[in-house]
């Protein structure tokens, strides 16, 4: 493992384990099948141990993976004909969000997704993966223009939230998420939404109102990330991962609270240890539910979307 977290380090000793095993059985040509297999079963059963009990403090740390597939890689593994679209026609071209038409089995899609950058120039040059206001309104172009071509459409959020410098909000970063949320709400074609890594407040939102949300399973979705929640009420980011519990943020409490629609199983140990299962994975919910809201009227599915959020939050007291 390139990057190993505290909580990984017993795999990685038995890994370790493994690989020396294997170099004496090489050496001294005996026969350590038996060890080995043994070995290779406990370092199964350590993992599935490990990834089905992690705390939401490791949680995040996963989904922060730095191998973890992005957007631009996701839409690689499962679209063909990619043509990306640029600009708001208002500003410039946001590199933190990216986004065009592109097809799936001969579906064609609009597909727009947060995209970080995977060394520290690229980082850079997507701005982390933290958009501006002319981000948001480019997305908002390319679902309206999805809407006139009656194509659906695909959002990928990971983001650490939308960019908080005084330039962004000068340009209006918070009317843009604002108006995004509107437009999406009463947007006539299909939008399929997909977690795929952080998913921090308004950025996040900004690109996922849809009739169907989806975490995968090592990901996170709330107003406010851990270390910000922890500076804000401790004055310090040591109670982060206390405040990681305390947020209920993973995607099995999204999920049980009614806040997105469903939980993608990711291959044991995160989707960067398979990322082309993973991708079949997306890829196959992908098709199913296009197919599924295909056979309804937009009416109907538009009606459903504006409920399904209007539910969220609602309590009942007698």
């Amino acid at each position: 493992m390139s990057t190993l977290f505290d909580f990984e380090k017993p795999i990685a000793d038995l890994q370790q384990q493994l690989d020396k095993i294997k170099q004496v059985a090489e050496k001294t040509k005996v026969d350590m099948s038996t060890t080995l297999a043994e070995l290779e079963i406990k370092i199964e059963n350590t993992k599935q141990e490990i990834y089905s009990n992690l705390t939401g403090w490791q949680q995040v740390q996963l989904s922060r993976h730095p191998e973890r597939p992005y957007t631009l890689s996701y839409i690689e593994m499962i679209c063909n004909d990619f043509i990306e679209l640029h600009g708001d026609r208002t500003v410039k071209d946001d590199k933190a969000i990216v986004g065009g038409f592109a097809s799936i089995d001969a579906q064609t899609v609009m597909v727009i997704g947060h995209q970080k950058g995977t060394n520290t120039k690229s980082r850079q040059y997507r701005n982390f993966g933290m958009a501006n206001p002319e981000g948001y309104r480019k997305a908002l172009r390319l679902m309206k223009l999805a809407e006139k071509f009656n194509k659906p459409v695909i959002t990928f959020i990971d983001t650490p939230g939308a960019f908080p410098g005084l330039e962004a909000e000068e340009r209006g970063q918070g009317e843009a998420i604002a108006r995004n949320l509107l437009e999406m709400s009463v947007l006539k074609v299909p939008i399929l939404c997909f977690v795929i890594g952080e998913g921090a407040s308004g950025g996040a939102l900004g690109i996922g109102i849809g009739d169907r949300v989806y975490m995968l399973e090592h990901t996170w979705y709330s107003v406010i990330s851990p270390e910000s929640c922890s500076s804000i009420l401790w004055r310090s980011w040591d109670f982060k991962e206390r405040a990681a519990t305390s947020l209920m943020l993973t995607s099995e409490d999204m999920f049980r609270n009614n806040l997105v629609d469903g939980v993608i199983k990711e291959p044991l140990g995160g989707a960067h240890q398979n990322p082309l299962k993973m991708a079949s994975i997306i890829k196959d919910q992908i098709m199913a539910d296009l197919d599924t809201l295909r056979k309804r009227s937009i009416d109907e599915v538009i009606a459903e979307r504006i409920e399904k959020f209007c539910r969220m939050g609602v309590t009942t007291t007698i």
